[in-house]
């Protein structure tokens, strides 16, 4: 089923129409103030890979490239990008984990750490 968006040349907000062929003739008129004048935008578009894949795009040098092991922001960043990309929730825990990667509040361990030295929450 094609998935058309418009703006909206009135009221500037987009408008979403779902067809149930390519074929089908649309006519579409924004749902937020009713005006037929809209702008045809360029979709994006989702590509379904393999498991494989997604693990060989993963482990590729070129994307790689950019990670300073040495900075946990960068890590932080990685370890994001790996989560989306193995396409599965990964719990709070690991979220939580990666958040205090990005502010720098764990230790070498990955302990976190709320600032008086102990690992106690």
């Amino acid at each position: 089923m094609p998935i058309y968006e418009y703006r909206c040349t009135a009221c500037r907000r987009q408008v979403t129409v779902l067809t149930l062929r390519v074929s089908e003739i649309v006519d579409p008129v924004c749902e937020h103030c009713g005006s037929r004048e809209l702008t045809r935008l360029l979709s994006r578009f989702a590509m379904v890979r393999s498991d494989d894949d997604r693990l060989d795009r993963l482990t590729d040098d070129a994307a790689l490239g950019d990670v300073d092991e040495s900075d946990p922001k960068s890590m932080a960043r990685w370890m994001r990008k790996m989560g989306g990309e193995l396409g599965e929730d990964l719990g709070d825990d690991f979220g939580g984990m990666v958040d205090d990667l990005e502010e720098g509040t764990t230790d070498d361990a990955g302990n976190g750490d709320d600032g008086d030295g102990s690992d106690e929450p």
